[in-house]
């Protein structure tokens, strides 16, 4: 049978190379449909088959015809998706055929890279033509639509060099070296910028992704750079680009620093340019802010000067402030004071204008405009050195330095403006966004200063505990929960955080009396901000002032929530709870009470009162249970379950019965548990045994 098949297959071959002329004639007559059902037919036989037929090695000469067939196709001639829309339909297959010979074993491996290598090869420089830009005259005549087609296909081309360098390696970036070194020194010919560009693009497409920093073309490749005379905004994108694809590289090499900055800072200028050079911007002073200091002076000039001139778009101007704040991080703290107090002054000059005139909808932009642009400033405003971008939490680089005695100089700033804070926040408590954007503030702070936040501790509680008794909103409780994740622990700050921790607790209790509904948000974030509150400091919860009935009632009310984030964070809230019925005495009355509320909540979202994908949750909420109130669970498990038709009318009692004792006995195993309640779930939706719940 399988040689029948494989007989088949290669009689099929060469009928499909017989229609090459044909394809060559659509092609010169520009019939578009006929070169894509010719095309179709070829990658199809080519994806579907490449590995059948590469082991046919009797046959490979009519296998690679296939291969060049398809490379003509990659290749056809005009610019997609204007002249041609054929192209894009080969992509896929050079990955399959690339996955093919890559999987076999090293000596067969050999022997098809000797054919193969040669071949990819010519597809990058195929690839590469296609990259190009059309004439300007041309380009200014695609739609918008045409326009978008052409940038996600040079994506797709992107991503297809991507993945051919992991066969082609490092030959590839010198081919590519070479290429631009000829082209950029070649003055009798003269050169077009979309050539420049597509090799630009070519190089840009693999550094992004693959770690450049062994290769020997790159410092050639940065010298080559500021060679490129730069006359057109799509070339000048791709030189951003790929300044910025070499970021880390720089960062290891920081003498070569001097010939791309000032191109950068040049770009910065240029509205059409906005995404590129603040993007490549960020990437050079996170990268390489050690070695930025001697620029920085610069470096601040030119962007308070595209600020003020409003030269770009609202995200990029919070992109060039967090790139401002990696910069700063690196300079010494009466450096760093000087560049925020010019860089913030205007800022601040215009917040005070605004903050006296009656609110309306342009000044309520500015203003979360402004304090936008304040707290991505000091998101990455990092003096502690610690972060420095590590996100593997590996050791701080050798150049860190403990940070100097004194308040952290965001703290300064903060101290300073907390006044136009609050008295912005007076006239705007009813607009959501805007406390929204002033929680960011101290919010980002928070998590970047942590410690270093102290001084600021009790003026934010009593700020946020006013902010939130007049008008309850998600972000301020978001904030109290940042705060009692650093500060509840500690002993100095204790005080002002029970307070607020307490204070925003009653306030949202009353918010639950008056119907919670209205404000999933707010409960997902009470929800959160208690659960934080028992892992940080269960003390909290020892507190007379605290209603830990209401809390807990809170909680089974906002199981039934039809927001899955909500009873997520619910559910963890009561994973958090269940584990200091031991060591809270407050807690312990409360489960013994009405734990039995809390079960039936939960089997009733088991039942099918909830969606399918909160049972892990529901899961853990009962494995919590069952490891820290075993005797109690016995006992709800089998009054809860005892009503007919609860918490399903599709499950009968010896189902139930089945279910509690699976439940009883796992008291180890997590992973069981979830599998137990998975199944149970099926049977009282009806739904076990089905392929819709096979698919889930």
């Amino acid at each position: 049978m399988v040689r029948r098949y494989v007989n088949t297959l290669l009689k099929l071959v060469p009928r499909v190379l017989a229609l090459q002329d044909q394809l060559r004639e659509a092609v010169q007559n520009g019939d578009m449909e006929t070169c894509h059902g010719i095309c179709r037919i070829a990658v199809t036989l080519g994806e579907n088959h490449s590995r059948t037929l590469l082991e046919q090695v009797d046959h490979w000469q009519s296998f690679l015809a296939l291969v060049n067939m398809i490379m003509f196709c990659t290749g056809i001639p005009g610019h997609y998706p204007v002249n041609e829309t054929t192209s894009s339909l080969t992509l896929t297959f050079w990955y399959t055929l690339q996955d093919e010979i890559m999987s076999f074993e090293s000596d067969k491996q050999a022997v098809y890279l000797q054919v193969y290598r040669p071949v990819y090869f010519q597809l990058v420089d195929v690839l590469l033509h296609k990259a190009q830009f059309p004439s300007d005259h041309e380009y200014a005549s695609w739609s918008s639509d045409e326009k978008e087609q052409f940038r996600i296909y040079r994506v797709d081309i992107s991503d297809t060099l991507m993945y051919v360098y992991e066969m082609l390696g490092a030959e590839l970036l010198s081919n590519l070296y070479d290429k631009l070194g000829r082209l950029l020194t070649n003055t009798e010919q003269p050169t077009s910028w979309q050539h420049t560009e597509a090799l630009l693009y070519g190089f840009q497409s693999i550094a992004e992704t693959i770690d450049v920093n062994y290769s020997d073309v790159i410092p050639g490749l940065i010298g080559l750079i500021p060679r490129i005379s730069i006359n057109n905004v799509q070339l000048a994108d791709t030189v951003m680009f790929t300044i910025g694809a070499l970021a880390e590289w720089l960062a290891d090499h920081p003498v070569m620093l001097s010939s791309v900055l000032p191109l950068v800072l040049q770009a910065l200028g240029n509205p059409d340019l906005s995404v590129s050079s603040v993007s490549t911007l960020k990437k050079i002073c996170r990268e390489c802010k050690y070695d930025l200091p001697p620029y920085a002076t610069n470096i601040v000039a030119v962007s308070q000067e595209v600020l003020i001139k409003q030269i770009h778009k609202t995200s990029q101007c919070m992109w060039l402030m967090q790139a401002l704040g990696f910069l700063l991080s690196a300079l010494p703290v009466e450096d760093i004071l000087r560049n925020l107090h010019s860089l913030i002054t205007p800022y601040i000059q215009q917040l005070e204008k605004l903050a006296d005139e009656t609110p309306n909808p342009s000044n309520k932009l500015a203003i979360i405009h402004i304090l936008g642009l304040l707290s991505n400033l000091f998101t990455t405003l990092d003096i502690s050195k610690q972060d420095d971008e590590s996100a593997d939490g590996s050791a701080p680089p050798v150049k860190a330095t403990p940070p100097p005695p004194g308040p952290n100089p965001v703290v300064v700033v903060l101290q300073q403006v907390f006044a136009l804070i609050q008295k912005v926040l007076s006239k705007w408590l009813n607009d959501s966004q805007v406390v929204e954007a002033v929680c960011a503030i101290f919010e980002k702070s928070v998590k970047t200063l942590l410690h270093d936040f102290a001084p600021m501790v009790s003026q934010l509680s009593e700020m946020l505990g006013q902010m939130y008794s007049t008008i309850p909103q998600a972000s301020a409780l978001d904030l109290t929960r940042q705060m009692v994740h650093i500060f509840a622990s500690e002993t100095d700050h204790f005080p002002p955080i029970k307070a607020l921790f307490e204070l925003v607790t009653s306030v949202t209790l009353s918010v639950f009396q008056q119907g919670p509904r209205d404000h999933p948000d707010i409960v997902d974030s009470f929800m959160q901000l208690q659960a934080q509150a028992l892992k940080r400091k269960p003390d909290l919860f020892l507190s007379e002032s605290l209603d830990v009935k209401a809390v807990f009632h809170c909680g089974i009310l906002s199981l039934k929530f039809p927001e899955a984030p909500t009873v997520k964070s619910t559910c963890l809230f009561f994973t958090e709870l269940l584990p200091h019925c031991s060591d809270v005495p407050p807690l312990a009355r409360v489960v013994q009470e009405d734990g039995k509320l809390l079960v039936q909540a939960v089997l009733e979202g088991i039942g099918g009162g909830a969606s399918r994908s909160l049972m892990d949750q529901f899961a853990e909420v009962l494995f919590s249970l069952n490891k820290h109130c075993f005797s109690l669970l016995a006992v709800w498990l089998k009054e809860a379950l005892q009503p007919p038709g609860f918490p399903s009318s599709r499950i009968t009692t010896e189902q139930k019965d089945n279910f509690s004792q699976q439940i009883l006995r796992e008291r180890v195993n997590k992973r069981r548990v979830k599998d137990i309640v998975k199944e149970f779930t099926l049977l009282c939706r009806g739904l076990h045994g089905t392929e819709y719940a096979a698919e889930y």
